[in-house]
């Protein structure tokens, strides 16, 4: 029966020093489009980007995190330094909403219940889908679709993050996305019967980054030792 009891109060200990902070917050900054149209430059924001995050904070060193992001997705050639694109002369302006989940890792212990200041760096990664209107182009002329496409890809942000007070946190990151379609710019047009107005490299996929700020609010029990 004491071993019993010992095991019992020893797993209470365990999954109450576990105890998780959660976080809530939201995401302010730009958003730039890398692909077959516009400048090729990978951090030049020119939209503005904005959204809201959670966190769940499973160790000092790991929580998984889903996030909501909108943002007008932009392009125009004349802002390419590639002779060719300006002369060519396309752009586009794009509403965009994208969904994110995955893990964030941290470099240096991040325990929310220590209640000093804390500061790390961090990666995140994980799956994005991004929902866009569909569109092409014909005699230089942007035409937007009537119908919408979903792009899957892979999030890779490089990030760094503190404490501003003992529910408050901030953050900075620059937060790449590489995506499974080369739909997006309207290079690769969609339904099929538009596939003679494609143009561009069709072996390269595209790519979107945000960059910008994070502010999230924390909640949750801190760890209790106590023995009831």
């Amino acid at each position: 029966m004491k071993k019993v009891y010992f095991i019992l109060v020893l797993l209470i200990n365990l999954s109450l020093g576990n105890a998780q902070i959660y976080e809530i917050g939201v995401f302010g900054g730009g958003s730039n489009f890398i692909g077959d149209v516009g400048s090729t430059k990978f951090i030049a924001p020119n939209e503005i980007a904005i959204g809201g995050l959670i966190r769940w904070n499973r160790s000092p060193r790991h929580s998984y995190r889903a996030s909501v992001i909108y943002t007008n997705m932009f392009a125009d050639d004349n802002l390419s330094s590639d002779p060719r694109r300006e002369q060519r002369g396309y752009y586009f302006s794009a509403k965009t909403l994208e969904i994110s989940t995955g893990i964030e890792f941290t470099f240096l212990d991040f325990n929310l219940h220590s209640g000093d200041f804390i500061f790390t760096p961090y990666v995140y990664t994980g799956i994005s889908v991004l929902s866009h209107r569909n569109f092409y182009f014909v005699n230089n002329t942007f035409i937007l679709g009537k119908s919408n496409s979903n792009a899957f890809g892979i999030p890779i942000a490089l990030g760094a993050k503190f404490t501003l007070t003992e529910h408050l946190i901030f953050g900075m990151e620059i937060a790449a996305r590489y995506t499974f379609s080369d739909e997006i710019d309207g290079s690769l047009p969609d339904p099929e019967e538009l596939n003679s107005l494609k143009f561009g490299n069709i072996n390269n996929n595209d790519w979107y980054v945000f960059s910008g700020f994070t502010l999230t609010y924390t909640f949750g029990r801190n760890p209790c030792f106590c023995i009831y």
